[in-house]
């Protein structure tokens, strides 16, 4: 059976490319795309046959473009997984450590190693648009003072070597992953089992801007002890200041206690929809 076809953004060897593994099996091949939009156009245009996207970090925070583009492009989310993120220094074989003096990597990479730069001030810190990118960067012009922060499969991927393990600051960093299918391949909603808590269903809503509008659309959940794993707030574009709501709980769409809650919120939201119903990830 030929291996299917994931989009994710980044280089080879991001982490993007260990959530497809994780979601996809080890075969999977792997199409690195420039921009987010690109990885939800791809599959959007039948290119590729799955989208791995990064949704939220324990420590950065929310990507919030990816929430706008659920909405955009109505690709469900069908799977999701956590990565650990492991932040290591490479350089070219044959670099030593004593050598280096600029390290590159994404913003949010470079932040979450502060430790290790104080540690060492006599290397510079520098931007770059990828973690994976910057060792295939490196690699690719021989910089013999130079190094990268990125996952230990881009050390794998480029030849490069790794002089320090875990350099990040906090080891409890993980980002959560979303696996996306065209609706026409994504069962309408996997079979549930018994466990509520195993099921996650994630769904954006609006509500009218009155007093006590929120209140009355999360007491739909409340009520009915349905737990709320995620909340999240985006801008409603053509209606300044007021918002979309992006909400996960825990639970089966098919569960009667579910149906009821969401029957409710249908009852005061303006506009709702179900995002995707899928295995509550590690």
């Amino acid at each position: 059976m030929r291996p299917e076809t994931a989009a994710f953004q980044g280089e080879r060897g991001a982490f993007s490319e260990e959530a497809a593994r994780r979601l996809l099996g080890r075969r999977v091949q792997v199409a690195p795309c420039v921009r987010f939009e690109d990885v939800f156009r791809q599959l959007s245009e039948k290119k590729v046959q799955a989208a791995v996207v990064p949704i939220e970090n324990t420590l950065a925070g929310s990507v919030h473009e990816n929430y706008d583009h659920l909405l955009r492009f109505e690709l469900p989310i069908v799977a999701e997984t956590s990565v650990r993120i492991v932040h290591n220094l490479i350089a070219p074989p044959g670099v030593p450590f004593r050598k280096i003096r600029r390290v590159f990597s994404h913003p949010v990479a470079l932040n979450q190693c502060l430790n290790f730069f104080a540690r060492n001030p006599q290397i510079e810190k520098t931007s770059f648009y990828d973690t994976a990118g910057s060792v295939k960067m490196i690699m690719k012009e021989g910089l013999e003072d130079a190094g990268g922060i990125a996952s230990e499969l881009a050390a794998v991927n480029y030849g490069a070597t790794i002089l320090r393990r875990s350099i990040e600051d906090d080891r409890r960093n993980f980002t959560r992953f979303f696996l996306l299918r065209r609706p026409e391949f994504a069962r309408k909603y996997p079979r549930k089992t018994n466990s509520r808590t195993r099921w996650k269903t994630s769904l954006v809503f609006t509500t009218r801007n009155v007093p006590g509008a929120l209140f009355r659309s999360l007491s739909a959940f409340a009520l009915r002890d349905l737990n709320l794993a995620k909340i999240e707030s985006r801008p409603l574009r053509g209606k300044p200041w007021e918002y979309l709501f992006y909400l996960d709980f825990l639970g089966h769409i098919d569960d009667p206690v579910c149906q009821k809650a969401l029957g409710h919120l249908q009852e005061v939201a303006d506009f709702w929809r179900v995002l995707g119903c899928y295995p509550r990830g590690d």
